[in-house]
């Protein structure tokens, strides 16, 4: 059945199609403009340069290859800038060539790849117009070969099989650029000592006394009880960490926040009620999840969080965790004040700092 309809002076087919033979076959209507756009079709195609000149297909492909091998020469160089530019003294010129180096031969590489590659598709990959026609799901056997072939035509268009010197440069420059990555995971723990020595030790000791951190390698002057108000926070590192040998190093596991709460409002169990001082709290920077710094304190909450995956920690409350992915509180620091009003810490941390592990219970 067809009806013709006019609407707003416009006129407007409206086509009513009802199928018979079967149940549940759908009837529906569909409205058609008559000035509908036609499909203009497909453009004329146009060669490239490289489909018409012999010599630059061949100067194409020696570029794609170039590419591929400087991506190789990339991720060696990175590795060997990790190697001979190590920064284990601690000292900044170090690290910032070690950094720098390593940087260049890991960009290089992964750039060069990547143009390498858009330079082959675009130069000399098959180069033509076509269409994909829907298909029902699932797909019968005939479009299950059909899929199969189409590995066929596109290892024949791209010429993998047959371009050898890019194919095989390839392979080299994808096998070449996860080295860097597995290289430097050498360097993230020693091998040779035990994990939770190395993060239970830290340069805190009876007697030290609590400095601002400067930044760096540079620690600020002492800090006295008196200087610490309700609600002030303050980033701290031993004032002895100059003498250390990796000062980068030390400065990581003893970075300290100092918190003033009213103390009324803290919480403490029998055996920590000494490691505080008329309100003011320490407790370790080092987020117990993955490491980061622990700097956003929420003065009205005492919640301290760490912007890297919004675990908090109550300071009130043993700096536990009320929210996010870390498993464990803060490690605090025991301190008290010496005879000139400085404090002070009166012990080391009684538990490895950072970010949870396997060994750390042992």
């Amino acid at each position: 059945m067809a009806e013709v309809a006019k609407s707003n002076g416009d006129e407007t087919a409206v086509v009513s199609a009802q199928s018979h033979g079967t149940v549940g076959d759908a009837v529906g209507t569909a409205v058609i403009s008559p000035d509908a756009v036609e499909n203009p079709g497909l453009p004329p195609h146009r060669k490239r340069i490289t489909d018409l000149d012999e010599k630059s297909e061949r100067t194409a492909e020696r570029w794609v290859y170039v590419l591929f091998y400087l991506s190789i020469v990339g991720s060696l160089g990175a590795v060997l800038a990790y190697m001979f530019f190590p920064m284990e003294s601690g000292d900044l010129w170090e690290i910032r060539l070690n950094n720098m180096f390593v940087g260049v031969g890991m960009t290089l590489a992964l750039l060069a790849l990547g143009i390498g590659a858009v330079h082959w598709g675009k130069a000399l990959m098959a180069d033509h117009e076509s269409i994909d026609e829907r298909h029902p799901v699932p797909s019968n056997s005939e479009t299950r070969e059909a899929a199969a072939e189409v590995f066929t035509v596109a290892d024949q268009e791209s010429g993998f099989s047959r371009r050898t010197l890019v194919r095989n440069s390839l392979i080299g420059a994808l096998i070449a650029f996860p080295i860097p990555g597995i290289t430097l995971l050498r360097g993230l723990a020693p091998q040779d000592q035990d994990p939770v020595v190395l993060l239970k030790h830290t340069m805190w000791d009876s007697g030290v006394r609590l400095a601002r951190d400067h930044g760096g390698h540079h620690v600020g002057a002492a800090i006295r009880a008196s200087d610490v108000t309700i609600g002030s926070v303050f980033h701290v590192v031993p004032e002895n960490l100059g003498q250390a040998t990796n000062v980068l190093d030390e400065k990581a596991k003893a970075i300290v926040l100092l918190i003033r709460l009213d103390p009324d409002v803290i919480k403490e169990p029998e055996d920590r009620k000494s490691w505080s001082y008329d309100g003011i709290v320490a407790y370790s920077k080092v987020c117990t999840h993955v490491g980061c710094p622990v700097a956003l304190n929420e003065q009205h909450t005492h919640h301290l969080l760490c912007p890297c995956h919004q675990s908090q920690f109550d300071v009130s409350d043993q700096a536990k965790v009320i929210f996010g992915p870390a498993k464990r509180p803060l490690p605090q620091l025991p301190i008290a004040v010496d005879d000139e009003g400085y404090l002070i810490a009166t012990s080391d941390f009684t538990e490895p700092v950072g970010p949870s592990f396997w060994e750390r219970l042992k």
